[in-house]
């Protein structure tokens, strides 16, 4: 039977004020399965580790600019490719790119290019494929019989249309879709190849979803201007509710499964939206899971995971869609218990037992017995967590995970955080910041399941527990970064920069905040974060805290002049261009607040320099490239002796 499993956040959303406008143009798989591009709706382009849910790299298009397609990863020359303002040679509608496969530009107007061709001769004229009035609404490409096929659907005067575009040798195939109650288009559509067989998958408003099958074998000469029927199977009938859906989609995931969102529940309340698998084979609903917020109609698969966009958060849900037979469709499914099963079955293990981790019967196995100890262990900690004082809290936490496999205990470790942190917050009197510590270093939380950890911490002044949620959560907002930021820096200025390193020598920088506030301020620096919502709240800063921040990092930049490896006793510190891109995000949200600030001309007029020494280094980086490069490809000799010459010859 289908399953949904526990979600986490990718990165925050910038919704747009249209219904399906998420803020995100398209995901895209990268080089593996754990990567991904996200294309934004204005600028950026972020690369993200999926199982860190961190981002790895991001880049805008100018000021001015706009991003019309989603980025695709071309693995040929590992370059990314994008659009901006639509323009190659003609209008693009997007860049699609399989895996190991070279990029295809689909136009607005149906014709289709390899980019290589394209890039070798971009004056070249464009030929319109449409018809009047027609306009693609959805497009994809797929690999079938090892030959590449672009896919897209159009819109004219209430009709909808197939194209299949098969590349070399190039042919193209025109199908009418059947029409649907008038005035009804399809919401979403998903491509599939299996059989032989290019299966198309699409949703209406009415709650209906069809697939219509076409053969790769009968694809034949380029008959584009004319259009054949297409028939349609009825997959689902889903319920809609009142009126009709307006933000939905449905992606096949495989032959028997269909992941939903944008479509109700039909045992829920009304106001509430869903992400849910059906069975199409028996019509079943397997798998639901409640998506707060707003919901977009915008849906994505890689390799077992469901990337949606919802309220103002991109979620990743994975999944599992087993082979599934009618009574395990229908939840009926009964496992067959042996004799010795059922013997195991009635030797259970007193309570005793198993809240103090003596020895348990012989009898049952160790799974079943960890499975019936931590049920147990979770009803117990339920009530010491919401009635016991903070010592006895204390106690039985560090006596549970000294007892327990931190692996067994990881679906307790969110919980008992979750129960910590909401007593903590309703009674200003119950606070167990070393409970708190020890269930983050298990590093099985992340700031998607105990959201209000850090807030917490920094209500109550607790620095050291900041700093742990900073370095162990791979998922947390910018905004909590921002505020983590501002709070470090409030208290560097409230104790008066007591604790400033000193040293002996002149030409030693000197650290603006002292080496116990660097700690903190090192750890904002390490965190991951996009640009594009970093920024916005940057610009909350103080000119007082800008100034002070400024400082520091020109320290470190110092430090990184005067010493390769700059860590200060042991600190985590932050790489230069870690530096660098926080210096230049700095300057963009408060430059003009900067330059009307006396206090802060000398040291504008430093981080100038540093900015041009920065672009003199990478010039001269760069005439030396392809030197570099010549070196590392020199087969280095094995057997040279106690003492060599070598004369290398760069040409």
């Amino acid at each position: 039977m289908a399953a949904l499993y526990e979600g986490y956040t990718l990165c925050g959303l910038v919704p747009g004020q249209t219904l399906t406008n998420s803020g995100i143009q398209g995901i895209e798989a990268e080089r593996d399965s754990d990567h991904v591009v996200v294309t934004d709706s204005t600028r950026s382009v972020t690369l993200y580790k999926v199982s860190d849910q961190k981002p790895l790299s991001s880049w805008t298009v100018k000021q001015g600019q706009t991003l019309t397609c989603p980025a695709v990863y071309n693995s040929q020359t590992e370059e990314y490719v994008v659009v901006s303002d639509n323009k190659v040679s003609s209008d693009v509608w997007r860049v699609h790119c399989l895996p190991g496969g070279e990029p295809v530009v689909l136009f607005q107007r149906g014709a289709v290019r390899l980019l290589d061709s394209l890039l070798s001769a971009p004056q070249q004229p464009i030929e319109e494929v449409l018809a009047q009035e027609e306009a693609i609404r959805w497009s994809t490409n797929i690999v079938a019989d090892s030959q590449q096929f672009v896919i897209f659907t159009t819109e004219q005067k209430g009709d909808s249309f197939l194209y299949l575009h098969r590349l070399n040798p190039n042919t193209l195939q025109r199908y009418r879709l059947e029409r649907e109650e008038p005035g009804l288009s399809p919401l979403s559509f998903s491509a599939s190849y299996r059989d032989k067989h290019i299966c198309l998958l699409y949703l209406y408003p009415n709650g209906h979803v069809y697939q219509s099958v076409v053969s790769v074998r009968g694809l034949g000469g380029d008959e584009g201007a004319q259009a054949l029927p297409l028939p349609r199977s009825l997959l689902l009938g889903l319920p809609v509710g009142e009126g009709l859906l307006e933000a939905a989609s449905a992606q096949l995931l495989d032959e028997a499964h269909v992941a939903v969102v944008g479509v109700p529940h039909p045992s829920a309340g009304a106001g509430k939206d869903f992400l849910c698998i059906w069975n199409t084979n028996f019509q079943t609903l397997q798998a639901g899971k409640e998506m707060a917020g707003k919901i977009y109609g915008q849906l994505w698969t890689f390799s077992n995971k469901l990337f949606i966009p919802h309220g103002k958060t991109l979620s990743v849900i994975p999944y599992e869609c087993p082979k599934s037979s009618l009574a395990s469709a229908l939840g009926k499914l009964k496992q067959a218990k042996t004799e010795g099963e059922l013997k195991q079955m009635s030797c259970v293990p007193s309570w005793n037992n198993i809240l103090h981790g003596d020895k348990a019967q012989p009898s049952r196995p160790a799974e079943t017995r960890k499975t019936v100890s931590n049920f147990i262990k979770t009803k117990y900690l339920n009530f010491s967590v919401q009635t016991a004082p903070v010592e006895e809290v204390q106690r039985e936490v560090e006596g549970l995970l000294s007892r327990a496999d931190i692996q067994d205990l990881q679906p307790l470790v969110g919980q008992l955080a979750s129960m910590l942190v909401s007593r903590s917050l309703a009674d200003p009197a119950f606070y167990t910041p070393s409970t708190l510590a020890q269930l983050v270093h298990t590093q099985s939380l992340c700031h998607s399941v105990c959201p209000d950890l850090v807030l917490l911490a920094l209500e109550r002044r607790d620095f050291f527990l900041c700093q742990l949620c900073l370095q162990f959560f791979p998922d947390i907002p910018e905004a909590v970064t921002c505020a983590c930021l501002k709070a470090f820096i409030r208290v560097v200025i409230k104790t008066g920069e007591e604790d400033k390193e000193k040293s002996s020598t002149p030409p030693e920088p000197i650290c603006p905040v002292g080496l116990h506030k660097a700690v903190l301020l090192n750890e904002v620096l390490l965190t991951a974060y996009s640009d594009t919502f970093l920024l916005p709240h940057l610009k909350d800063l103080s000119s007082q805290h800008v100034v002070l921040f400024l400082q520091y990092l020109q320290f470190l930049y110092l430090k990184y002049s005067q010493d390769a490896s700059p860590q200060m006793h042991g600190l985590r510190s932050p790489s230069l261009t870690q530096i660098m891109d926080w210096v230049c995000m700095v300057l963009d949200a408060h430059f003009t607040v900067l330059v009307m600030t006396p206090e802060a001309k000398g040291l504008l007029v430093n981080l100038h320099s540093f900015v041009k020494s920065q672009v003199r280094l990478v010039s001269e980086l760069g005439k030396i490239e392809g030197s570099l490069q010549e070196l590392n490809k020199m087969k280095v000799k094995k057997d040279v002796g106690q003492y060599s010459i070598e004369i290398i010859e760069l040409f």
